[in-house]
């Protein structure tokens, strides 16, 4: 047995006459193609790490808040500490006055309300318990190093951002004011310490640690890629459920023998059951590798609401894409619909340059905040804004949709119009050749003009109805093939069981 032997048959040289045009089409076409390609890519390239070029001197745009408590000497240090650690690297510390947020629990809410991305306080009256605590004694034994500073911050809210940038930068201005303090009060330490009471000599050598509120904790490895990973895969599930519905509507030809309006209602709710099975099921994702990650049930449904809203708005823009766009042209536009949305929450802000906040205006920016605002229990309210955005594009992209549905039985109509009127005039060419045929043939004495009707036919009378056969199957094909050619669908494997 040959090796695919239809494919080893000889074929005419690439520099032959009547595939040398071809040639250069392929070619152009290739050339044109290549260049489209990687011109977007690296305009895509560009845009993503364009967003995270040289994010460390925009740390300065995340504000703590600093409130001194004390007013002694540890506040002073914390100053001190500040003034040399200042820089673009480095977040900014804004200092408010106690009148402003006379007890810690303000200072945690406005953390929480999003007013700054975190606090530094310290406790009332820790330098004079630090001081007493050196002089031994049961203020010694009673001395509390984690009552000293303490940082509220939000985990939830960008993990690894928050994590490297935030509660580092922190640890090392607690570091640096214990350094400040002993320069400073380092002497008159050494003096008036009691130098037999252990207690006394450990306040003096770690007079302070810095204390936490986070108010969620997230630290689970799945953290990384729920602003990345999550994103995409919801987009491109959609996507592809996309291309096979649209399958489904070129197979059985609906749009020619079904109405429009009857045809958007199923579209409507096949999306929406699919849209909300996909967004169960990556919730369901998301909770099974929650380890060590403490949210409830209603967060999970108020999550999976979430996510449905965000997967059927993705279904119905990529269903305006492969209305309105040319289909050569759509997985263009959905490479640049998901890259842009994800790179929308891939940083905050407040790192990137000024020109990618436009990413406010994206759907998957309004998505994240709501999930943070869900997952650390109401500590991001952005819903004012995030909530109204994700409804325009369900609103706006749900009316082009069901207006796309009337385009396209449009123009399936005007296209099975036209195949009709094409496949007829070449059936009425087809029997008129033929009928000049059989002409020819009586006229040249090959069929008798009496008793015709009971002589069997002859071969060129068999020889011209297998050409109408032909032609008649050729142009059905033909028809078949250019409706499924003009949309955007993908192959059905399951179109057996249909």
């Amino acid at each position: 047995m040959q090796f695919y032997p239809k494919a080893r048959e000889k074929r005419p040289s690439i520099h032959h006459a009547s595939v040398r045009p071809r040639r250069m089409k392929v070619l152009k076409a290739a050339i044109v193609n290549l260049v489209i390609l990687q011109v977007l890519f690296l305009c895509l390239f560009c845009y993503i790490f364009g967003s995270i070029y040289q994010q460390n001197t925009h740390v300065h745009n995340l504000k703590v808040l600093f409130i001194d408590y004390d007013g002694g000497a540890i506040g002073d240090s914390v100053r001190s500490a500040y003034e040399k650690l200042k820089g673009p690297g480095f977040p900014s510390l804004i200092e408010r006055s106690t009148t402003e947020y006379p007890h810690p629990n303000l200072v945690d809410s406005a953390v929480c309300n999003i007013d700054y991305w975190g606090a530094l306080y310290t406790t009332a009256d820790a330098s004079n318990s630090l001081t007493a605590a050196l002089s031994g004694g049961s203020a010694a034994a009673s001395y509390d190093s984690s009552n000293v500073l303490t940082m509220a911050w939000n985990e939830a809210r960008y993990p690894t951002i928050v994590d490297s940038f935030l509660s580092n930068s922190l640890k090392s201005l607690t570091e640096a004011a214990w350094v400040a303090y002993s320069t400073a009060n380092g002497q008159q330490a050494l003096q008036s310490v009691n130098k037999s009471d252990p207690a006394a000599l450990e306040a003096l050598y770690n007079p302070w640690s810095l204390s936490s509120v986070n108010l969620q904790p997230t630290s689970q490895g799945a953290r990384l890629i729920y602003n990345t990973l999550v994103i995409l895969l919801l987009i491109m599930q959609n996507f592809f459920f996309l291309g096979y519905v649209n399958g489904l509507y070129v197979q059985f030809k609906l749009y020619t023998s079904v109405a429009p309006h009857r045809i958007a209602i199923y579209r409507q709710l096949i999306s929406a059951v699919y849209t909300l099975i996909g967004s169960l099921c990556a919730t369901g994702a998301i909770w099974a590798f929650r380890h060590g990650w403490h949210v409830n049930g209603n967060q999970f449904v108020l999550t999976w609401i979430s996510f449905w809203l965000f997967a059927h708005l993705n279904y119905l823009v990529l269903d305006v894409f492969t209305i309105w766009i040319p289909p050569a042209y759509v997985p263009m536009a959905m490479v640049t619909w998901a890259v842009t949305n994800s790179t929308s929450v891939l940083i905050p802000f407040d790192l990137s340059p000024g020109f990618y906040r436009w990413g406010y205006a994206l759907p998957t920016h309004s998505i994240y905040q709501i999930l943070i605002d869900i997952w650390s229990g109401g500590c991001n309210p952005q819903l004012n804004y995030a909530l109204p955005v994700l409804f325009v594009y369900e609103l706006i992209a749900m009316t082009l949709s069901t207006i796309g549905v009337y385009r396209r039985a449009h123009y399936a109509c005007l296209a099975q119009e036209k195949d009709e009127m094409s496949c007829r005039d070449n059936i009425v060419t087809a029997i008129r050749d033929l009928r000049q045929d059989l002409a020819k043939d009586r006229q040249m004495g090959r069929i008798p003009d009496t008793e015709k009707e009971q002589q069997p036919p002859s071969a060129a009378i068999l020889t011209e109805q297998e050409k109408l056969i032909h032609i008649l199957r050729h142009e059905i094909a033909r028809a078949k093939a250019e409706d499924e050619g003009n949309e955007v669908a993908f192959s059905l494997p399951f179109k057996d069981y249909l």
